[in-house]
């Protein structure tokens, strides 16, 4: 399809069927990956609780890396969509190289960081005496891989608001079936316990960074070369404003996750365990809204690039109803067979108790989701930069926070479970007023 063709699309193909096709390849993307992140917990856990445990307190070291490539691949993303739009292409080339580019530096430089200080960062997420030898060995070959998964979401990221979510599709899938393969292989077959489970890791985000970069250069896509790399102060300025929500919702999304992993650790490693597992359980479950809304992104900064507003307004409308529908059967389902679905990841008694309550307490709220996410997706894309970070702080900053510093002391561990409950309900509340003004600007 020609550059011409593409616009012809974004801008006059019927909406469901124009985000359908563009958010089937991001759902599977999205599913995929967060369903090798749980598989990742199913064969730790069967190792004993504390690799369980070492492996959520990683995980907002992850979550730092990933605030950075969401970063500069939104950033990049959402001007590249624009200028496509507006048909000003040489624009969108100088900028998908220079984001590229920067997410890999900044990957190396957090890898060289998180070398220097391991035990410390370990000991500061929540590890306890037991569980930092398991933590120290699984951060420390994670860490090596920084600058690919960074850059690797960069890619995946602009070729999806080019609309080429296909391309970008292949590499996430490649890298996250290597990744489930070598899990069983590397713990059970060569015995190397949680270590093996880091290095599948680190090897598929490896893989996946090099068959994305193939992927990058077929098709429309815009190639990367380092020609077109500039430093350039208005190019991070539209990066700053147009990746600050995602990197504010990482990075506050790393900030909680250490400060549930300290609050649940008061209660013992089984506590962090559980909290841990159901972090990945509903991470999967939103992972389909999160990709349904990827698809419509593109067509969202397209067609507001190209002033078609009308557009803009029927796909978010038409994503957040299915979205909601999505989720509420979800959490149906999810709240009759909660101690089951725990079970899954860590036979422990105690493990399976505190993970029940805490996956209750989350799906209750969690149709309230699918607005937030599609809520912040749009104000990202059509740069309502203050809207934007303001919302995606929301969640896991503003309510978060202050929740679970305070709840755990009127409530005990039910404060740590219901945490993330209280703040999406408020997350849901304050997205009304945040959007509907900027829905009603683009009706006039």
């Amino acid at each position: 399809m020609s550059t011409k063709d593409k616009y012809t699309l974004m801008t006059t193909a019927p909406i469901p069927r124009l985000i359908g096709s563009l958010a089937v390849p991001t759902i599977i993307s999205m599913l995929v990956t967060s369903f090798y992140v749980m598989a990742d917990t199913y064969f730790v856990g069967q190792i004993n609780t504390q690799s369980t445990a070492a492996v959520g307190i990683s995980f907002s070291v992850m979550a730092i890396i990933q605030a950075f490539g969401f970063f500069f691949g939104h950033g990049s993303g959402n001007y590249i969509s624009r200028k496509l739009g507006a048909k000003d292409y040489e624009s969108a080339e100088k900028m998908a190289s220079t984001g590229f580019f920067y997410a890999f530096m900044s990957g190396a430089i957090i890898a060289l960081f998180g070398h220097l200080y391991l035990s410390q960062i370990c000991v500061a997420l929540g590890s306890t005496p037991t569980i930092l030898p398991y933590a120290e060995e699984y951060l420390g070959t994670i860490l090596l891989g920084a600058p690919f998964m960074a850059s690797s979401l960069v890619l995946n990221n602009q070729m999806r608001f080019q609309g080429n979510a296909v391309y970008a599709m292949v590499g996430i899938i490649v890298g996250a079936v290597l990744n489930i393969g070598l899990d069983p292989l590397l713990i059970f077959v060569f015995d190397m316990g949680i270590s093996g489970a880091a290095w599948a890791t680190l090897l598929s985000q490896i893989c996946s960074f090099l068959v994305l970069l193939v992927m990058d250069s077929r098709g429309t896509n815009i190639r990367i070369r380092f020609k077109n790399f500039t430093l350039k102060p208005a190019y991070l300025k539209e990066i700053i404003f147009g990746g600050s929500p995602s990197l504010c919702r990482q990075g506050l999304a790393s900030l909680s996750t250490i400060l549930l992993n300290v609050a649940a650790g008061a209660y013992g490693d089984a506590a962090i365990a559980g909290m841990s597992i159901v972090t990945r359980i509903c991470m999967f479950i939103n992972s389909f809204v999160i990709g349904f809304g990827q698809g419509f992104q593109p067509v969202c900064g397209f067609n507001y690039g190209a002033g078609i507003y009308r557009r803009v307004r029927e796909g978010f409308w038409f994503c957040v109803k299915t979205g909601v529908v999505f989720l509420a059967v979800c959490s149906v389902i999810g709240y009759i067979f909660s101690p089951e679905i725990v079970s899954w990841f860590r036979d422990d008694p105690h493990v399976i108790e505190t993970g029940t309550r805490a996956l209750r307490w989350q799906l209750i709220t969690l149709p309230l989701g699918a607005w937030v996410i599609l809520c912040n997706m749009m104000l990202q894309t059509i740069r309502k930069p203050v809207r934007a970070v303001t919302l995606s702080s929301a969640r896991q900053g503003l309510f978060f926070i202050p929740f679970i510093l305070i709840l755990p002391h009127f409530f005990g561990l039910q404060g740590v479970e219901m945490c993330q409950a209280v703040s999406d309900l408020c997350s849901f509340l304050l997205a009304i007023p945040l959007t509907i003004p900027v829905l009603n600007e683009m009706k006039k």
